[in-house]
């Protein structure tokens, strides 16, 4: 039989490995999230910006940037806090800031597919200028500069 303390060893490690590959996991996830809100907002710049004129596009951007904004701060759980990552730590020590700021992307996006939804050109434009600003809002201070 093995000693106690051993197996008491054992279970520790084994549960803090999962612990670290289920965080890595998410910030596998996160970083994958992030990419898609970005690929939706770049498509969705070239269609309101009138690049681009693909038929029913806009509606399925503007839903799936609103569907994926609905609740940003689960994607970054305690304990994903490190690794390669441009998540600055002020997600986790200033929470409240970054839900706020998460939550205004969420409410941003959630206007801009209504507007999309209406149909007027003039309100698409300013609901996606408000979803831009509101991601620079978020980036400004919780995510590290690009290289």
């Amino acid at each position: 039989m093995m000693p106690t303390r051993l197996v008491t060893t054992l279970a520790l490690t084994l549960a803090a490995g999962i612990a670290t590959a289920d965080a890595e996991d998410y910030i596998k996830y996160r970083q994958a999230m992030m990419k898609a809100i970005g690929g939706h907002m770049g498509a969705s710049t070239q269609i309101v910006r009138g690049k681009v004129d693909p038929e029913g596009d806009l509606a399925m951007h503007a839903h799936a940037l609103a569907a994926l904004t609905a609740n940003l701060p689960r994607v970054f759980p305690e304990g994903s806090d490190f690794g390669e990552t441009k998540a600055k730590p002020a997600i986790w020590s200033e929470r409240a800031k970054f839900e706020q700021a998460a939550n205004a992307a969420r409410d941003a996006t959630a206007k801009f597919a209504a507007a999309v939804d209406a149909g007027d050109s003039a309100a698409i434009a300013a609901a996606h200028k408000d979803v831009g600003q509101a991601c620079k809002g978020c980036h400004e201070d919780f995510r590290e500069k690009d290289d």
